[in-house]
């Protein structure tokens, strides 16, 4: 990559695993947002899982695209750019145009699937959820095998990566987890299954012998932000993976002497899969992101069904 301004040079790492037998090409990416450290964590054990040891096909595991913004711990580019809004990029474009063509011609172009793992923004957290198109039939098959609750069939967004991607004809989901700049073990722990039973599903790896509760899976087409009606302190009630109903009361605000403001109420009945951590907040500011199913009471009760897997399965999650 282009080196940084002290004349170091800078390149992005790479692991490429080859299997005996022939299968598919797959890419899992993380941070390709500087600041979103699960998926570096979840690429390092996919790494050193013993599942992979028969991988038929080929792996090539980036734990960090955006290496520059996880030295400067940001989200961003030096340029300032969202390099998720930089694809397919250009050899002769900006410092992000540069580096989303990099990665774009030489690992998504020679893949046939892709993962791409995210968090959610700085003092905001994700419950795990896969984002994808899932109009397409072998999209949604991938997400379905990856084993959590939540599927949102997603909007692809002009110069993302699952845009370029797709254009190429290479499957890709995004799998959305924990918050930036933390790590969190549940959202890695499902991360590191959900990877796996992707490549189980596309053929890469034998199929897992290991038992649990059997986790049903959720489509939402529709999910919003509730936004704070008032500018306070956020006592927060709701909390990620719970079921809400149209007029719960999610969170209170209250002014520096305690007096209180305004409830922030939910729109509609649905899941609550992101959330705001401050508790500070501006009028209008979004501060629970709720995905919307006809169904919610069972999303949330597989939710903690995943929850339980997670537990029982620790052993062998860490080992695989």
């Amino acid at each position: 990559m282009p080196p940084l301004y002290t004349a170091t040079n800078t390149s992005i790492p790479v692991y490429v695993k080859h299997g005996k037998r022939p299968g598919p090409v797959l890419f899992v990416s993380a941070a390709i947002h500087g600041d979103e450290l699960n998926g570096i964590e979840i690429v390092g054990r996919l790494i050193r899982s013993k599942s992979t040891a028969r991988l038929r096909g080929t792996l090539i595991a980036v734990p960090m695209v955006n290496v520059y913004g996880v030295l400067s711990q940001s989200r961003y580019l030096p340029d300032r750019r969202d390099l998720n809004r930089s694809f397919p990029g250009s050899k002769k474009g900006s410092l992000a145009g540069r580096l989303a063509n990099l990665f774009f011609k030489e690992i998504v172009c020679k893949s046939n699937y892709g993962i791409d793992l995210h968090t959610g923004a700085i003092h905001r957290s994700n419950l795990p959820q896969v984002r994808a198109n899932l109009s397409d039939p072998e999209v949604l098959e991938m997400a379905k095998a990856f084993g959590i609750p939540v599927l949102l069939n997603a909007d692809i967004r002009d110069g993302s990566l699952r845009q370029a991607a797709g254009e190429v004809g290479v499957k890709v989901l995004l799998y959305e987890a924990g918050q930036a700049l933390r790590y969190d073990e549940f959202s890695i722990r499902a991360g590191l299954r959900g990877v796996l039973n992707t490549m189980r599903h596309l053929g890469m790896l034998n199929k897992s012998r290991s038992k649990g509760h059997d986790i049903a899976r959720f489509i939402a087409s529709e999910s919003g932000w509730v936004r704070a009606p008032e500018s306070g302190f956020v006592n927060h009630l709701a909390q990620l993976g719970d079921h809400v109903s149209k007029g719960d009361k999610l969170a209170t605000i209250t002014d520096s002497f305690g007096t209180f403001l305004a409830n922030i109420v939910s729109p509609a009945e649905g899941v609550v899969i992101g959330k705001q951590n401050i508790p500070l907040t501006q009028e209008g500011e979004a501060i629970y992101h709720i995905a919307y199913f006809k169904q919610p009471d069972t999303v949330a009760e597989h939710v903690e069904l995943l929850q339980d897997n997670l537990v029982l399965g620790e052993q062998t999650v860490v080992e695989e």
